[in-house]
Formats: structure tokens, C-alpha cells, sequence
């Protein structure tokens, strides 16, 4: 199924052939686009688990690009530790700069994709994008493209 679709669906195809562009608004037909075929992430993690013998937490991204294309399936909390230590060592960031930075990693963990719409809603983020680009003198978009590009990079 997932292999037909991605010639059918913008939003699969954009997860296996570029998960750094990958919006919410795509990310949200995905889901329900798989939950219509009878795969939910639930559904997803158990056969994986059922074929392999492991217990690997992977999102929903990470199970179409490997069904598609058979990237291996790292726990998407170590994609963002590790995109994370690329930010980090950017430049030198003030602690303030770095705590802002941990509360955005946070967050990509559980929201596996934020933007600036998102920044701009989540109530952990006062001020949204406005503040968030002051504090990060004015790096909010290269921090954000660096995240998108450094997930999805091949292991």
C-alpha cells in the first residue's frame, strides 16, 4: 500500500523524498490517510516490532520512509538529540539562548514537525516567533531549517 501511494499521495511522497519540507497540514493528511488503510502509528510500531523481535519507538515518518525506501528506523527523540548537537554547536549560545533551544527540541519530540505557526500558538513559547527570534539573535529560521535538514539526514 504504502509503496502504491507514494506516487498517489503529495504528502507520503514528500515524506520519503523530502521529510525536511514535510508541513503539519501534510503531516495531518498522512495520518489520516493511513488511519482510512487501517494504519495507525500503533498499528505501525506493533508489526514492526512482530517482524523484528525489537521494540523500537519510531514516529510515523520514520515507518513510511522505511517501508518505502528501507531507511532504518531510529527512535525519532535520538534524529532530534542529534540534530540538536548540530545546532548546539552552531555558534556558542548564551544559557538563556541554550534553554530556549531545549524547550524547541522538546517540544519537536512530541510535535514531530514545528514551524513558525507553531511557535507562534504553543503557550511555552510567549511572544511566539517575535520573542523566540530575539532571544536567538535573529537565528529562529536558520534553526529551524538546520533542525529540518539535520532529522531526516541518513544515519
Amino acid at each position: 500500500m504504502l509503496k502504491a501511494a507514494v506516487n498517489d499521495a503529495a504528502a507520503i511522497n514528500a515524506v520519503v523524498n523530502r521529510p525536511k519540507d514535510l508541513t503539519r497540514a501534510e503531516l495531518k493528511k498522512i495520518k489520516l490517510l493511513l488511519d482510512s488503510e487501517g494504519f495507525n502509528e500503533a498499528k505501525l510500531a506493533s508489526a514492526w516490532r512482530n517482524q523484528t523481535n525489537q521494540d523500537i519507538a519510531a514516529g510515523i515518518i520514520a515507518h513510511i520512509r522505511q517501508a518505502a525506501i528501507g531507511e532504518a528506523l531510529v527512535p525519532f527523540e535520538s534524529r532530534v538529540h542529534k540534530a540538536m548537537q548540530i545546532i548546539y554547536e552552531l555558534k556558542p549560545w548564551t544559557p538563556i539562548q541554550r534553554k530556549w533551544l531545549d524547550r524547541l527540541a522538546k517540544q519537536l519530540v512530541h510535535e514531530v514537525v514545528i514551524d513558525q505557526q507553531f511557535i507562534n500558538d504553543l503557550p511555552a513559547f510567549g511572544g511566539g516567533v517575535k520573542q523566540l527570534n530575539k532571544i536567538l539573535d535573529d537565528q529562529l529560521d536558520m534553526v529551524l531549517e538546520q533542525l529540518k535538514g539535520h532529522l531526516w539526514a541518513a544515519s
